[in-house]
């Protein structure tokens, strides 16, 4: 195996780490086992990250990150003993954030004028030899994942609003990744049937184009890059 092989492999092993033990974190503070701030640090982190990282790359970048590390500075000290005492609830909101947002992106781009998002990521495979029968079927996964989430989405908060906090966790924060794994797995199964074998990626193929796909946005996002 060559370095950046290894190296890949490292990384991926790591990202997987990260993930389970953010589950499990996630489960034991929704559950209200162990350390409450720990737990809020932890639920706190991400969103805020992301906010800074949107900040970043906004066109006020300096002074619109300063403002909004600032004033989350003040909110979380401010509401830091609400927070801590209603963990669940940060990870509720994140669950119910993320579904929604990736159920609107999928939804979004069935519009009228509008690509789908799975077919526009077969397009990055395929190019634009993409058959009828292919757009159709890339057209119904892109509508399958939207109502998937959405369906998610609505048996997290039904579980919240009525079920125990500890049943809930189980399904939020250690039962969504292998649901949307065995998703993926389901739409594999049926791709075998629904398309023939010289329409249908393999993994390989989708990591490569993923790759190329992510190489030319961070080229293009650079100071001084072609338009």
């Amino acid at each position: 195996m060559s370095d950046s092989g290894g190296s890949a492999a490292w990384r991926t092993v790591l990202a997987v780490l990260l993930v389970v033990g953010w589950a499990v974190s996630a489960h034991l503070a929704s559950a209200g086992i162990g350390p409450a701030d720990l737990h809020t640090v932890v639920a706190v982190a991400p969103m805020v990250a992301a906010a800074l990282i949107a900040a970043w790359h906004s066109p006020w970048r300096f002074p619109s990150t300063v403002l909004l590390a600032l004033v989350s500075i003040g909110a979380l000290a401010w509401g830091w003993t609400w927070l801590s005492s209603h963990v669940a609830w940060l990870y509720y909101l994140q669950h119910l954030g993320t579904h929604l947002a990736l159920a609107a992106w999928f939804g979004r781009s069935l519009a009228r004028g509008r690509e789908p998002a799975v077919t526009a990521m077969a397009r990055m495979i395929f190019g634009d030899t993409l058959s009828e029968r292919k757009r159709g079927y890339t057209r119904g996964v892109t509508l399958a994942w939207a109502l998937f989430l959405l369906g998610n989405a609505l048996v997290s908060t039904l579980l919240f609003a009525f079920a125990p906090q500890e049943i809930w966790s189980v399904h939020a924060n250690l039962l969504t990744g292998p649901l949307i794994g065995a998703f993926f797995l389901a739409e594999m199964l049926v791709r075998r049937v629904a398309l023939p074998p010289q329409e249908r990626p393999a993994l390989g193929d989708i990591v490569r184009a993923y790759r190329a796909r992510s190489g030319s946005a961070d080229l293009s996002s650079k100071p001084g890059a072609k338009t």
